[in-house]
């Protein structure tokens, strides 16, 4: 049967209320009473707290003051380690670390007393990189500066290395991103001992803000109430930190007696939150003559900043994908997620993924020339098929053709044309023109036993007019998670899209579905309320109801996987993808523009294909910026540059045409055959950018971003290298 709903581009569930005005942000409500909250932060990066003293100036009796001593429950952003305070008491570990809270109803007094708190302290020793953190001669988390290490091998590795016509070795890296969600993080709460906590935000995963606040307050489940507001993007960057700021405005009312309203503006939610880790991959290969890998040894490190926060499970997505979309007999990752004294890195759109897969790929090109074959021909040879074992041993049961796959993009592109062209024009211009490409996948849902662990639950009752409501806890914040969910279950129930809603996410009213992470919405829990939609159809073949169903989630049959030895099946199931880049680069000025960009994947079933070409788009922007312009400036372990004004992203004067094409192969265990969009599309840009970068140069680049500074810096070492090499 034709689907009347499923794969056509319905209009968005909340698009009339954006455009309209009418929808309501945190910093929209306004209830009687509300006082304002800010937070006094650490100005150092790490040291003893020695005192806090008030300044005069502002009469500090009309203000409320929350410190650690005032938390009732445990002083803990309650996670995966519980190792991160909720506020500072004793020692602060990274710059802008909360110590204490105040609040007061008149926002430019609170603005003027925040300047009149002056914590002293007593400095000690900090870290700021990798290397420093690995060297251990300062210790600033645990025993030896590691929150989390992997080993994850296949084959003997070791045993390969005499028998390889070619080894290859390179050390990339990546820099720290930025979000720059639209909307800063803010949270409105209100707490007493009658009622309990309830709070309402600008989040992505309610049930972690709720678990959190049950940990700082001591409270049952029950007297903590989470409500997602509209919620102005996140990419990640609204996955764990909002349990600090809502813990934070929760304290005050707790204290206060009155709501409090926390927002960050944008120069403290840029220094203050989460970024992107910073990572660094070393890539050892063994070759054979004919272009066979036959061995990957690859060390990957993130800097995790000063608190564990996700960093854990950041790295094992990093790990599971570093070795890529290749056939590989013997392969060794070990990785290891480190402490810095910055702020504690997080989630964002990819998860460790990116930074992986940039290395591998900008490797592959390297083993290309290495070996004499042309990019695309070494992929080729080495590309995994339809019942070839990746390298935790997971068998790849789906149909794959990754040499289809690349060839369709190669020639979207222009690819092999064009890239003739190139050559034979650059030696006489200025403006050199490159073209690179990338090709990879993303694991949808969660990693392992995830999934099984998590057991997300959704329900749908009918409703008076006729109609369904969807109750689930995955949240709306731009991607289109309402509309997709929406269409599911008005194809599966055969209904109108109009007569389907859903439900706001408040953990009052809704199950807890799992978090709104990890590229899981439509494959996982799309197929959970496809599930409810045909259990509620039956039931509705009998009565008229009212009825509520609810489901569960099942592990699909045939899943199995050691967390201890990392082996077996990563995720249920991968999207893959062929990315090309066409740049073109002014030596005189080290300016990159990218002028076109071709991007070919296979994302399962295209449930709504202008939400999909949209999420594609988006994640290419997303990772140019990654690759050329998102440059963090630290300066002891504080970011900056933490203005939009001197942290650039890409403008739409940036943005090239993007040509999106899809191949669909329904996957059985996905809603209506989807599998995993969100994340796929910052995989392979910044690969894909480089490789034309060097394409068009003819050097080498092995970091991101890749700045102008930094193409001019590699064109005079380039220049120098010719100059004092043999004839």
């Amino acid at each position: 049967m034709e689907s009347r709903v499923v794969g056509q581009p319905v209009q968005r569930k909340e698009a009339m209320a954006k455009v309209c005005g009418a929808a309501r942000y945190v910093d929209d409500l306004q209830p009687p009473g509300v006082i304002h909250g800010a937070t006094i932060r650490s100005a150092i990066p790490r040291g003893k707290i020695l005192d806090i003293v008030f300044e005069p100036g502002v009469p500090w009796n009309d203000f409320v003051v929350v410190t650690s001593a005032d938390i009732p429950g445990r002083n803990i952003v309650s996670l995966i380690h519980d190792d991160q305070p909720c506020l500072a008491s004793q020692i602060v570990n990274h710059p802008h670390e909360p110590i204490l809270l105040i609040a007061h109803p008149d926002e430019d007094l609170l603005r003027r007393a925040r300047k009149l708190v002056r914590v002293q302290y007593e400095p000690l020793p900090a870290v700021f990189d990798i290397d420093s953190s690995l060297k251990q001669e300062t210790i600033v988390w645990g025993s030896d500066n590691v929150f989390k290490r992997y080993l994850m091998a296949k084959g003997d590795v070791d045993s390969v290395w005499t028998e390889a016509a070619f080894l290859v070795e390179g050390e990339y890296s990546t820099g720290a991103q930025e979000h720059v969600y639209i909307e800063p993080n803010g949270m409105l709460a209100t707490a007493n001992d009658r009622e309990g906590v309830t709070v309402w935000g600008s989040l992505q995963c309610p049930y972690y803000v709720h678990n959190a606040l049950m940990a700082l307050f001591g409270f049952p489940a029950e007297k903590i109430r989470v409500i997602q507001q509209e919620t102005g993007g996140a990419f990640g960057g609204k996955e764990e930190y909002p349990s600090i700021i809502a813990a934070h405005a929760a304290l005050l009312a707790w204290k206060s007696g009155r709501p409090v309203k926390l927002v960050y503006d944008r120069e403290e939610d840029m220094a203050a939150t989460t970024k992107r880790h910073p990572s660094r991959t070393r890539h050892r290969t063994a070759v054979s003559r004919e272009g066979r890998l036959l061995a990957m040894d690859i060390e990957f490190t993130l800097d995790g900043g000063a608190y564990s926060t996700l960093s854990s499970v950041v790295l094992s997505r990093g790990t599971i994908h570093a070795p890529g979309p290749y056939r590989c007999p013997n392969v060794r990752v070990r990785s290891a997620a480190v402490a810095t004294n910055a702020p504690p890195h997080g989630a964002f759109r990819g998860f460790g993924a990116p930074q992986s897969l940039f290395a591998l790929e900008l490797h592959i090109d390297k083993i290309a020339r290495a070996v004499g074959l042309a990019p695309d021909e070494f992929r080729r040879r080495n590309f995994l098929e339809t019942g070839d074992s990746t390298a935790t041993g997971q068998i790849i049961t789906q149909p794959l053709d990754l040499a289809a796959l690349q060839e369709r993009a190669l020639e979207a592109a222009g690819y092999r044309a064009k890239l003739l062209q190139f050559q034979s024009d650059n030696p006489r211009s200025q403006l050199k023109k490159g073209l690179g490409f990338a090709t990879f996948m993303h694991g949808a849902g969660f990693t392992g036993s995830g999934e099984r662990h998590l057991q997300s639950v959704v329900e749908l009752q009918t409703t008076a007019d006729g109609g369904v409501r969807i109750f689930c806890s995955m949240t709306e914040m731009g991607q289109g998670t309402n509309t997709i969910l929406t269409q599911i279950a008005a194809e599966t129930l055969g209904l109108p899209y109009e007569k389907v809603t859903i439900c706001q996410p408040d953990t009052a009213l809704v199950p807890n579905s799992g978090p709104t992470v990890a590229s899981r919405t439509s494959m996982i829990v799309g197929m959970l309320i496809e599930r409810a939609a045909r259990e509620l159809k039956e039931k509705l073949r009998s009565s008229a109801g009212p009825f509520r169903v609810r489901t569960q989630y099942r592990e699909p049959p045939g899943v199995h996987w050691d967390d201890e030895t990392y082996r077996g099946d990563a995720y249920g199931a991968y999207s893959w993808a062929a990315y090309v880049a066409e740049v073109t680069v002014d030596i005189a000025t080290g300016e990159v523009q990218v002028d076109r960009f071709t991007a070919v994947q296979e994302v399962g079933r295209v449930l709504n294909p202008v939400l999909a070409s949209g999420q594609i788009e988006g994640g290419i922007v997303q990772a140019l910026g990654f690759a050329l312009l998102e440059k963090i400036i630290w300066r002891d372990g504080s970011m900056v540059n933490n203005q939009m004004t001197n942290y650039i992203i890409p403008t739409a004067m940036d943005v090239p045409p993007i040509q999106v094409l899809f191949e669909e192969i329904p996957y059985e265990h996905g809603a209506m055959g989807a599998k995993g969009i969100g994340e796929l599309p910052m995989d392979g840009p910044a690969p894909a950018i480089v490789n034309a970068i060097e394409n068009a140069l003819g050097i080498s680049l092995d970091s991101i971003p890749v700045t102008p500074e930094v193409i001019l810096d590699r064109l005079r070492d380039h220049v120098r290298e010719l100059e004092t090499s043999p004839v």
